[in-house]
């Protein structure tokens, strides 16, 4: 242990701690930017700047190690000023605008600044103009290169986390900014829209397209029927960014904001990660069966981000996806048919709207085969973020709010469909109704936790109906790179493999409220669906009694010709750039 005195009080911190994380043991904060705990420790934003004895110049608290006998200052005139001088300088750099950013109130920007009282700049201002200033506004992420800091995060998660170096910088000297690697526009690239780049970055220099205004044009017309379903891990995080404590931001509460909201019919995404789980596990024992997993697994294809890495950068393998459809793309598929005639509606006056963790199911949704005569299976997708956009420009109270019940029959669901938000859930969800195909009998329903323990790659082998298993989980694109360059290699081998773009899975989310003080909150978000999951009277996906009827009804039976029809896709009938440039 290494001993030091910080703003007067003597600390000990390990040796190799930096003066940062020393200051944090000792409940003594220091104001940054950049820094990201073993991903960005570059000192880029110099905000960490601090006063040591002895020392001439100003030390950056990040990466400078503590030493023995070490004096720090965190708010000496010295450093409160260099400090200061260099917020300014960084707001000299940025489009100041806070009343108009998506950010304002969670930025960590104008949290400093406030801090500071930085009242005006004495800089002169420099912004991009040009094309440097523009940013196609179809695409899912948006990028603000007047807002951008250069704190180069989104170059770290993406490359170090992600493992597609999306990000890299351009230009020299006062004009270096960040954008697109290789020279490319952001459609042209590899992207996975993930959204950890959005999620990480401290202003609003990245953020998800809006398209709540699409959805408000929808709840005004009287000739539409609007139907909105919310994903799993959406009920785990919407409160934070409300004030709700997670134990009262429930499902029911949710409802109730929807429906202030205006939206006709308030449904479960749950209930299809059922409907999802009764043909992906069917299917997983028909290729087992047929011997097509003797070489690769069948890997899940729930995550659009996932499968938008996987074509992009191992498209060989594109076979190897689960032909489901995910549960977002179900829900609209079932909404539009069976639901519609339920109802007695037109498919075409049917507006599908989505709520989901995530940016990628904004592409997902425009994808040229999920879609039928009566349009896109899912019309939009809103983030949560963009929900709670929606709350607040409502002036919705929830507080006040009485829960309700999401409508039936599509808002049934299990403890089996909850636990889809948590890397691993997935998997679990899959197994437990596949014994029960193969036997004829449910297993214990906690019997398959040891799939949720480790960080990265979990490996799991089970017998199931006597049937020898070989299952690995793995969350964030760059622990699933690693996993696929061992399959190639053979130097590992499944039989299924569940892949979640982002780590921790749809809790860690690229749609997810973003936290202000780089809190990982993935984790505990995801024991939250676990808990759900526990306290479910039903905790099998087979045994939802609206699923079963939905079978009996219409559907048949799990991969039948109309389920193959409707809850099924071709995932080589799109391309990715990288594709098309293979040919």
């Amino acid at each position: 242990m290494v001993s030091l005195t910080i703003n007067g009080r003597r600390v000990q911190a390990p040796e190799g701690t930096t003066i940062m994380e020393a200051a944090r043991l000792a409940d003594i904060h220091i104001p940054h930017l950049c820094f990201l705990k073993g991903i960005n420790e570059i000192a880029a934003c110099r905000v960490c700047c601090v006063e040591v004895e002895g020392e001439r110049a100003m030390v950056t608290a990040c990466n400078t190690p503590v030493m023995e006998g070490m004096v720090v200052h965190t708010n000496s005139p010295r450093a409160r000023q260099t400090r200061r001088v260099n917020v300014e300088l960084i707001l000299s750099q940025h489009d100041c605008r806070c009343a108009t950013c998506v950010r304002s109130g969670n930025c960590q920007l104008q949290n400093i600044a406030n801090d500071l009282g930085i009242l005006q700049l004495p800089f002169e201002t420099q912004l991009p103009k040009g094309l440097r200033g523009a940013w196609t506004t179809t695409f899912p992420l948006y990028r603000d290169y007047n807002k951008c800091i250069k704190c180069m995060r989104c170059i770290q998660i993406c490359e170090k986390v992600q493992t597609l170096k999306v990000w890299d910088l351009a230009g020299t000297g006062g004009r270096t900014t960040i954008d697109v690697s290789g020279n490319m526009v952001i459609k042209d690239s590899d992207c996975s829209l993930c959204g950890q780049c959005v999620t990480h970055c401290p202003v609003g220099g990245l953020r998800e397209r809006d398209d709540t205004a699409e959805v408000y044009r929808a709840l005004a017309d009287p000739e539409l029927i609007t139907v909105v379903q919310v994903a799993p891990a959406v009920r785990t995080a919407w409160g934070e960014s409300l004030g709700i404590a997670p134990e009262k931001a429930t499902m029911g509460l949710m409802t109730a904001a929807l429906k202030a909201l205006g939206f006709d019919y308030v449904f479960d995404t749950c209930f299809t990660a059922d409907l999802t789980i009764m043909e992906e596990a069917n299917e997983l024992l028909q290729r087992l069966k047929a011997g097509d997993l003797a070489d690769h697994p069948m890997f899940t294809s729930c995550c659009p981000g996932w499968v938008r890495f996987l074509k992009s950068q191992y498209p060989q393998l594109t076979r190897q996806l689960s032909t489901a459809k995910s549960p977002q793309q179900m829900f609209g598929s079932i909404t539009k048919s069976w639901f519609a005639q339920k109802i007695g509606a037109d498919a075409k006056n049917i507006r599908c709207i989505s709520i989901m963790p995530c940016m990628a199911k904004k592409a997902e949704c425009a994808l040229p085969t999920m879609r039928t005569e009566a349009g896109p299976d899912v019309d939009i997708a809103l983030t949560t973020r963009e929900f709670v956009r929606m709350i607040r420009a409502d002036k919705i109270d929830v507080a006040l709010l009485e829960e309700a019940q999401p409508d039936a029959p599509l808002g049934i669901h299990t403890g089996a469909g909850e636990i889809f938000g948590a890397s691993g859930g997935v998997m679990e969800a899959a197994l437990r109704t596949a014994v029960f195909a193969l036997t004829g009998h449910n297993p214990s329903a906690d019997g398959f936790q040891d799939i949720r323990r480790g960080q990265g790659l979990r490996e799991v082998s089970y017998s199931i109906g006597g049937v020898p298993l070989r299952c690995a989980v793995v969350s964030g694109l760059g622990e699933a790179r690693k996993l696929i360059e061992a399959i190639l290699a053979g130097k590992a081998h499944y039989d299924f493999v569940e892949v979640m773009a982002c780590p921790g899975g749809c809790a860690g989310g690229g749609g997810q409220p973003i936290s202000c003080e780089d809190q990982e909150l993935a984790g505990e978000r995801g024991k939250r669906l676990y808990q759900l999951d526990q306290a479910s009277l039903l905790r099998f996906s087979h045994e939802n009694p609206e699923v079963q009827a939905l079978y009996r009804d219409y559907l048949g039976e799990p991969l039948s010709e109309k389920s193959e029809q409707l809850l099924h896709t071709d995932h080589t009938g799109w391309q990715m750039p990288a594709e098309v440039l293979r040919r």
